[in-house]
């Protein structure tokens, strides 16, 4: 259809052009900014030249792209390799670790938890979100940060800072009451506290940040604010979070706010396979870690629950791919398309 090289050729596979090479196409993008020598005739860039090659973005933007592993996640291996090696050394030397704390399912009794890509566990999700950013303040690279998310110069209450706020790290349960009181009194949901995660490592990706003991209260008050509007229909206002956190003042909250969405360059946008991969990296830390979901065993109502859920969910699926057939075809299903016979008069 006005290309020059057909693809009638072979109906099985189409022609395959020359692929460059990523450094090939970092140069290009590198010098698209380039003003052509020739004055009279306006410069076009051409869409592919201004696109980012795919192997940088995956590298820079893990909160943009599915195939892009999580910061949280590699920030903790570490930690995890180092227990792993601990229970080996003390099963090796015959210490006892203690009573078995996780169900296992057998051919009697299956197990499984209340929480789903769609439906998480509210209290579980913040165990693990909480989780994350305690491993990115203990393993961060460097304490780069902004003055707006400074605790020192924008205090969250009339106590006196401590002296020492920016080297003591906070302990796991500390960011989890912090994170949890704010869910409880707003009523957030756990989604929720999925996408503050990914608007968190957004910001460090963009920004070029670090949460450190001298920020995290102030970033994780941001994301929480911004995922609160984005993703719940009733958002909380700022006000209202002035109402949760008494000393702070609602043009501080709106000039964090504001920063906050400059820093995120407006990118407010969380696809469904970045939300489910940070779900399942989620559910891998707590594995981990050994903070294992609530597990229950399987009975009648909750198996006909599951399956209610599943065939609505298939179903919800099945229309949407319907009415995306209905809307356009591609050149591959021509051949299967029936037409009527014209009616000549």
């Amino acid at each position: 259809m006005g290309n020059t090289v057909s693809c009638c050729v072979s109906p099985e596979s189409s022609p395959k052009l020359p692929s460059r090479q990523p450094a090939e196409r970092l140069e290009e993008f590198q010098t698209s900014t380039e003003v052509s020598d020739d004055n009279t005739v306006p410069y076009l860039q051409h869409i592919s030249d201004r696109e980012v090659p795919d192997e940088l973005a995956l590298e820079s933007n893990p909160s943009d792209h599915a195939r892009a592993s999580t910061i949280f996640l590699s920030k903790s291996q570490t930690d995890v390799r180092d227990k792993r090696k601990s229970n080996h050394i003390n099963h090796i030397s015959h210490v006892s670790p203690g009573p078995l704390s996780k169900k296992y399912s057998s051919c009697s009794t299956i197990f499984i938890d209340d929480s789903t890509v769609s439906q998480p566990n509210l209290k579980s999700t913040i165990k693990c979100v909480t989780l994350a950013i305690f491993y990115h303040i203990k393993n961060r690279d460097s304490d780069r940060s902004l003055d707006i998310f400074d605790e020192k110069l924008h205090p969250l209450s009339r106590e006196p800072v401590p002296d020492d706020y920016s080297h003591a790290d906070p302990e796991h349960k500390l960011i989890y009451r912090f994170v949890r009181t704010l869910f409880s009194a707003a009523q957030l949901t756990a989604e929720c506290a999925i996408v503050t995660l990914v608007y968190l490592e957004r910001l460090l990706t963009y920004a070029e940040l670090d949460i450190c003991p001298a920020n995290w209260k102030r970033i994780v008050l941001g994301a929480i604010l911004l995922a609160s509007k984005v993703w719940d229909d009733q958002a909380v206002w700022n006000v209202d979070y002035c109402q949760i956190l008494k000393d702070i003042t609602v043009e501080d909250m709106n000039e964090m706010e504001r920063h906050f969405l400059e820093l995120l360059q407006f990118n407010i946008n969380v696809p469904a396979s970045v939300y489910a991969k940070y779900y399942f990296d989620l559910r891998q830390l707590a594995d981990d870690n050994n903070l294992s979901f609530p597990l229950e065993p399987l009975n009648n109502q909750r198996a006909q629950k599951l399956e209610a859920i599943s065939r609505l969910c298939e179903d919800k699926y099945k229309d949407l791919s319907r009415a995306a057939m209905r809307r356009s075809f591609s050149a591959d299903n021509l051949i299967g398309i029936r037409r009527s016979n014209a009616v000549l008069s």
